[in-house]
């Protein structure tokens, strides 16, 4: 998709997304305006894309699963917004999707994955996190990008964004950077919490 096609999805769907959902969006301002980075953050609900990819200005393919590219419903929109399917089902299809993020990254671009791999529908606060994000980061000297999603997606939902510092992993082992990107979302998520005048309590 070029990015004319982007940036016109932008124009007409972010008003209606502000509109619907008044997000708070913070620290934006900390994503790098160049160069390879991984968008990676907590995943809650469908939409989770919208806050950070209305509040870049940069084209962010966000990776996601085949099933939204089935559905006519949503299918429109995945396409328009540039995001990769990605086969969960398929391995060999899931190989071709994470090697079409990486090229994207040499070239500098932008990626947005969920670590989680899925919505979190359980009591947990997260999920545990897959490695792709920084297996890819790593690969490509790429710098992460960690946020946190909040809130509802409605008027008076405290739907709050909230970017972290964004920092890089080439130099640590796989697991060292998996745990470190857990423990900032997890924080981030606290803080929003926190903001919003909630506090997890683990069931």
């Amino acid at each position: 998709m070029s990015d004319f096609g982007y940036k016109l999805a932008k124009k007409i769907l972010k008003p209606i997304f502000y509109k619907k959902c008044d997000p708070t969006v913070l620290n934006a301002e900390v994503v790098p305006k160049e160069g390879p980075i991984v968008l990676c953050g907590n995943h809650m609900h469908v939409l989770d894309q919208c806050g950070p990819l209305f509040e870049i200005p940069r084209v962010v393919h966000y990776m996601a699963k085949k099933e939204y590219f089935d559905s006519f419903k949503t299918r429109w929109f995945f396409k328009m917004v540039g995001c990769i399917s990605v086969d969960r089902e398929n391995h060999d299809e899931a190989k071709k999707a994470k090697e079409k993020a990486i090229e994207i990254l040499k070239q500098g671009g932008a990626i947005g994955i969920f670590p989680e791999g899925t919505r979190n529908k359980t009591d947990a606060f997260l999920l545990p996190f897959k490695y792709g994000a920084v297996s890819m980061a790593k690969k490509t000297d790429a710098t992460i990008v960690p946020f946190a999603v909040t809130g509802k997606y409605e008027k008076g939902g405290n739907l709050m964004v909230r970017f972290g510092e964004p920092f890089k992993v080439t130099d640590m082992t796989l697991e060292e950077a998996n745990d470190k990107l857990f423990n900032v979302i997890k924080s981030l998520k606290e803080e929003n919490l926190k903001a919003n005048g909630y506090e997890w309590v683990k069931k």
